[in-house]
């Protein structure tokens, strides 16, 4: 089992949203984050001052999936996430040893 965490755009929640659901994932977790790439922000100007918003607003999610599911789950959160430009996000695959469901004490992938 792995548990995949992607950072993604606000604006590309929904469209990666619906493609989980499309392909049968539909249990996660998701989080309004801040944070910043090796961009380090932004810069904006307002009323003539130039400023720079170095943490910038994204949507964390989290899924838990089979092994056999890694990849195509890997690559529906690519494609529909994906904008081209800088700052689309990042995924991280992280392994897991044990899921237990709390409400009965089952563990394994039959939990997920």
């Amino acid at each position: 089992m792995k548990m995949i965490e992607a950072i993604i755009r606000e604006t590309q929640f929904e469209p990666v949203k619906k493609a989980l659901e499309e392909i049968g994932v539909t249990s996660m977790t998701v989080s309004d984050v801040k944070g910043r790439g090796e961009q380090k922000g932004i810069t904006q100007q307002y009323r003539g001052s130039e400023y720079v918003i170095d943490m910038l607003p994204k949507i964390k999610i989290e899924v838990v999936v089979k092994d056999s599911a890694l990849e195509g789950v890997i690559e529906t959160l690519c494609s529909s996430a994906r904008t081209g430009e800088i700052g689309d996000g990042k995924i991280f695959v992280i392994p897991l040893e044990q899921v237990i469901r709390v409400r009965t004490g089952e563990r394994g992938e039959k939990v997920i």
